[in-house]
C-alpha cells in the first residue's frame, strides 16, 4: 500500500515539475528568481525522499504459518521409525 502512495506521489511531482519548470524564471532577479529556484530545490527534495523510500522499504515477513522448516526437523517428519 505504502509503494503505492510513494509512486503517486513521484508521479504527481513529476507533473508538477513539468507544468511549472518552463514557467519559472530562475534567472530572473530578486524575489522571484529565489522562489524559483527554493521551490526546484524543494521538489527535488520530494522526488529523492520518495525514491529512498520507495527503494530502501522493508520487505514484509512472511507470515507465522508459512516459516520455512529446518532441516533437521524435515529429516525428522521423513523418519518412518522412532
Amino acid at each position: 500500500m505504502n509503494k503505492n502512495r510513494y509512486l503517486l506521489c513521484l508521479l504527481l511531482c513529476g507533473l508538477m515539475l513539468y507544468y511549472a519548470a518552463p514557467r519559472m524564471g530562475v534567472f530572473n532577479g530578486g524575489t522571484e528568481g529565489i522562489f524559483a529556484i527554493s521551490w526546484l530545490a524543494l521538489a527535488l527534495f520530494v522526488i529523492a525522499g520518495n525514491l529512498t523510500a520507495l527503494l530502501y522499504a522493508p520487505k514484509k515477513a512472511a507470515p507465522a504459518g508459512k516459516q520455512p522448516r529446518r532441516m533437521a526437523d524435515r529429516k525428522q517428519i521423513r523418519s518412518f521409525g522412532r
